[in-house]
């Protein structure tokens, strides 16, 4: 229970901090101790709650559900009909897998300055894009990649970028409820415990908004970024000692 708690405070205050990075820090932290599907079962209340939260506070709420609506559909279908093994495969590749994600992440937050615009392209691209989010979130139960790096090439303000990244990361914790749902026969979620997450995810999102206050957002940022990648090569590497 201790370390549940720890790990949905630290959650809360990245969130709270850069508007994102609840679910990649649950997941890459929950996993060294405990079953990827488990993991992913305790995020789904805190990432929904604290998601729908991201997504209301905006001005955009229509115009952008318009706009990333094929996003949306690509989501739930990738995260439904994934042709990579599902987190309650118990696949020796889970773990390894999210591990890279996380490098890739990782990675990507520390070189990428400037994102190109994929406007001109983004009748077929949100759909492609959010497939593929989806197969990765149905695998690994995390959803940034490759969502967060196409989401800021949409040429969005600050406000409707914080507020797309809360709609697409409720579209894709549906879309994982859904696809573990369906796969409740080989494992049940603990739905209580999953609210239970939620009362230190919200307490940290609160300590993340007052920090970012008094640091400096760019320092956290490439600190954050840093330890993600290093929690990702470890992760990774299990896969070599098994």
């Amino acid at each position: 229970m201790g370390v549940i708690i720890g790990v949905f405070l630290l959650a809360g205050i990245v969130k709270g901090v850069i508007g994102l990075g609840l679910p990649t820090i649950a997941m890459g932290l929950l996993s060294t101790s405990m079953e990827p599907v488990a993991a992913a079962s305790l995020l789904i209340i805190p990432s929904l709650i604290t998601n729908i939260w991201q997504l209301l506070i905006g001005p955009q709420f229509m115009a952008l559900i318009k706009r990333l609506s094929g996003f949306i559909i690509g989501v739930m279908l990738g995260t439904l009909f994934s042709f990579l093994p599902s987190l309650t495969s118990a696949s020796r590749w889970t773990l390894p897998a999210l591990g890279i994600v996380l490098i890739i992440y990782g990675i990507w937050g520390l070189v990428a300055k400037k994102m190109p615009s994929s406007e001109k392209y983004e009748t077929w691209l949100s759909p492609t894009v959010g497939y593929i989010t989806g197969v990765i979130t149905a695998a690994t139960g995390v959803f940034v990649i490759p969502a967060v790096p196409y989401l800021q090439t949409l040429k969005l303000n600050k406000d409707e970028l914080i507020q797309a990244l809360g709609l697409a990361f409720t579209a894709s914790t549906v879309a994982l409820a859904i696809r573990l749902s369906i796969d409740q026969q080989q494992y049940d979620i603990n739905w209580s415990l999953s609210a239970f997450a939620l009362i230190p995810a919200i307490g940290g999102m609160y300590l993340g908004q007052y920090f970012r206050q008094i640091i400096s957002e760019k320092v956290f940022r490439r600190c954050f970024f840093i330890g993600l990648t290093g929690l990702g090569i470890y992760m990774a590497a299990n896969l070599a000692f098994r």
